[in-house]
């Protein structure tokens, strides 16, 4: 008799799924799903609002990375004004950005991953989270904490707020950097790359423990997509579309963030309402691609900083130009963390980043416009089709999660079929499981604009609906 297995809700994500894996008569896993299951619909209700609205609207939609859509919708907003903003605008957002990868880089490692790192696969899942790492490892914890709250301060000194700021607007930013902030800032840059640099070694020293892990945990070739310079440089808030494959090679490179409807399709399936993204050359679901972190490092040529460039160079040298373990997105966060550290402190010396003149002036100019920013969770999407009087008509927001749901989909079932054997599962092996997930550190109130809790339930179910066994974690 074949039987279900259901993990729901997956722990230490943002936002609420569940986990099904599926085995044969003989015990063996025949195919495993990540569902999404919660839903609002961003995209519907926001028809009729004024584009000026847009950024803070959108901001909304989740509490851990606003700060990316509300960026995105500002790009998107200065495409309907077909302007261009001036340079310190664009340099103060820049800015924005680099402290929002630091902030959830920060909190995806140290409070979500780290656990399993340092406290054990197998260990007690009552203590298996941020609290067990504060009991075990307070410094470290500390730390962590610390190194979020430079980047939350970074979107503070410029927002007026850690959360929700309301900054970024079409044709530009609302407020300058104030002196006061500047040299607050610049002050914190040498603990933020000191505890970087830390945490970079100690992951790097637990790798030989983890080599079944990396193995296993979404090792598989696929496409890469993501921003880069006009020189293949790391990008995070400019730039243009490349996308290689899993050798490394460049398959479509310099495409327009505007015509990204030629290259990706969204496809649909009824177990959740995430959808999947794909390249369209190559048809679905064939066209799987991944995003973020681990695609930014494998898409660029170099990093325009020393410290992190030093650090990519090494971790090519350790997995090779192209990495397609999605083990390793852990490790390419903090190499980001990084890059964005000293990005801060290279536009905290520019001698422009005081200047007031922060906004283009204009009205209706464009009909449709689209914005794409880095969210650390890989490549955003705004695209706005507006009327004549500016309120918004169609939106299709494309999320940096759902675009790895394919690769989400296949490490699930990667990791179950290396782990399962038989209907009896330990509790290690489904935070195992679950952890391939918090590989990708999934925003699901982005994806499918929804967030919830609840306390983990996994039943075994036969064909009939019977529950053969059930646990649960309060």
């Amino acid at each position: 008799m074949s039987q279900q297995i259901v993990i729901d809700p997956v722990s230490r994500i943002e936002g609420h799924a569940k986990i099904s894996i599926l085995l044969d008569d003989q015990g063996k896993v025949q195919d495993a799903r990540f569902h999404v299951v919660e839903f609002r619909g961003f995209e519907k209700f926001c028809e009729g609002r004024p584009l000026g609205e847009m950024p803070s609207l959108t901001g909304r939609i989740c509490g851990i990375c606003p700060i990316s859509h509300l960026l995105a919708s500002a790009k998107a907003g200065d495409a309907i004004l077909a302007v261009k903003i001036p340079p310190t605008a664009d340099k103060l957002r820049r800015m924005m950005n680099l402290g929002q990868i630091v902030q959830s880089h920060a909190l995806s490692f140290f409070h979500l991953s780290s656990p399993d790192f340092l406290l054990g696969w197998d260990s007690n899942p009552a203590e298996r989270n941020v609290f067990g790492l504060m009991a075990r490892e307070p410094d470290l914890a500390r730390k962590g904490i610390r190194l979020r709250q430079f980047g939350q301060e970074v979107i503070r000194v410029l927002g007026g707020r850690k959360i929700h700021p309301a900054w970024a607007v079409p044709g530009g930013v609302r407020t300058p950097l104030p002196e006061e902030g500047r040299a607050e800032l610049l002050a914190w840059i040498p603990e933020a790359k000191s505890t970087t640099l830390e945490a970079l070694a100690l992951f790097k020293s637990l790798l030989p423990q983890m080599e079944r892990e990396a193995a296993v945990f979404g090792n598989f070739p696929s496409l890469y997509m993501g921003l880069v310079g006009p020189d293949g440089a790391w990008e995070h808030h400019s730039g243009k579309l490349r996308f290689v494959d899993s050798e490394g090679l460049i398959v479509a490179d310099q495409i327009d963030p505007a015509d990204y409807q030629t290259y990706i399709g969204e496809a649909v399936e009824a177990h959740t309402f995430l959808k999947f993204p794909y390249f369209r050359p190559m048809g679905y679901p064939d066209g799987m691609y991944r995003v973020g972190p681990l695609a930014r490092l494998n898409i660029c040529e170099y990093i325009g900083t020393p410290l992190a460039n030093d650090e990519l160079q090494e971790y090519r040298g350790r997995f090779g130009r192209t990495v397609n373990s999605s083990f390793l997105y852990h490790y390419a966060r903090l190499i980001e963390v990084l890059a964005a550290a000293e990005s801060v402190e290279q536009l905290l010396n520019d001698p422009d980043i005081l200047s007031e003149h922060l906004r283009a002036s204009a009205g209706i100019n464009q009909l449709e416009g689209v914005g794409v920013s880095e969210a650390p969770r890989g490549t955003l999407f705004h695209h706005y089709t507006v009327d004549k009087d500016g309120l918004i008509r169609k939106l299709n927001l494309l999320i940096a999660t759902g675009q790895n749901n394919l690769a989400m989909n296949r490490t699930v079932a990667q990791i179950a079929r290396a782990f399962i054997d038989g209907p009896e599962i330990p509790e290690g092996v489904l935070n195992r499981i679950e952890a391939g997930i918090r590989n990708y550190d999934p925003c699901l109130s982005c994806s499918t604009h929804a967030a919830g809790t609840m306390p983990l339930q996994v039943q075994l179910i036969a064909p009939d609906g019977t529950v053969v066994a059930e646990a649960r974690r309060d």
